[in-house]
């Protein structure tokens, strides 16, 4: 998730419940072959105990994704995803993320170009339609590329985030796949709120895993089978957040707006009884010095 899933919240999910596999924020192809990629490296800083991870590119120019993947290369991922899902405004004007569900033919060209690039695993996240759902006939496009898996959120692109997620098209996805008899995993993505139903989702609809976005959000325990945050005392949760604000500091000094926390601060406390203070009092930090501080008054009340 762009500007969510960044280095230090990553760090702090693979401490508190890692994940299967853990993917990079998106990155610009375009951008990683212009004279200003410098820039977007931050977006591919990992530690090694995120293992395994994988960098997420976008953009339209097979050239330009060969070229990105062998600068990636360099840095030592596990694998490689393709963004054909986002329906950003932005990234869909440019004919990339879901907008490349319009244009099939190019997006197998992007992933051949991929694949000619690299001996890692290629990967695709995607959605089930862009203002229709086309499920069986866009599947069976990437299918046709062989990559080694296929993410697959269960809307449209015109839908975005709204409603519910078609599930019965994910496992259509599965039955496509299986038809084909090809060897591509299929991971089922939309409104999983916990282990438990992305477990229950795995069962109905025969995916091979589940990719979990917005609910990990103020909650890197929720891959833990031991450890769920609701059973997590107020002070254990802040304790966290502090940390995660520290990592942010140390890891995007000058780097990345601060202010870029306040969803991650939203979420954790999210729930919290009479928070609504401590929330205008988190919005207000500047700095992770200033979150602790919040958080110490808020601890002392208790």
């Amino acid at each position: 998730m762009e500007g969510l899933t960044d280095a230090a919240f990553r760090f702090i999910v693979a401490k508190y419940g890692k994940p299967d596999v853990s993917f990079t924020e998106f990155t610009s192809s375009d951008g990683l072959c212009s004279v200003a990629k410098d820039k977007l490296f931050e977006n591919l800083i990992f530690d090694k105990t995120e293992r395994p991870i994988v960098a997420q590119l976008f953009g339209t120019n097979p050239d330009k994704f060969y070229d990105a993947v062998r600068i990636i290369e360099k840095l030592k991922f596990d694998g490689i995803d393709i963004n054909m899902g986002c329906p950003d405004k932005n990234i869909v004007k440019k004919g990339a993320g879901a907008a490349l569900i319009k244009t099939p033919d190019l997006a197998c060209k992007i992933i051949l170009a991929t694949k000619k690039a690299t001996n890692l695993p290629v990967s695709i996240k995607t959605r089930i339609g862009y203002d229709k759902i086309v499920t069986e006939e866009w599947i069976t496009y990437l299918l046709s590329t062989k990559p080694a898996a296929i993410t697959v959120h269960g809307r449209i692109k015109t839908e975005m985030y709204k409603g519910k997620a078609h599930w019965d098209e994910i496992a259509k996805v599965v039955l496509v796949r299986d038809k084909m008899k090809s060897k591509t995993l299929i991971i089922g993505n939309g409104d999983i709120q916990s282990l438990d139903q992305a477990y229950r989702k795995m069962e109905e609809t025969k995916v091979d895993g589940i990719m979990v976005g917005r609910a990990i959000l103020g909650n890197p325990w929720f891959f833990n089978k031991k450890v769920k945050k609701e059973n997590l005392k107020r002070k254990e949760i802040l304790d966290v957040m502090v940390e995660h604000a520290y990592l942010f500091e140390k890891l995007f000094t000058n780097k990345k707006n601060f202010a870029s926390l306040k969803k991650h601060f939203a979420a954790y406390i999210s729930g919290f009884e009479n928070s609504k203070r401590l929330k205008i009092e988190l919005m207000n930090c500047t700095n992770a010095d200033e979150v602790r501080k919040v958080v110490n008054r808020q601890v002392s009340i208790l």
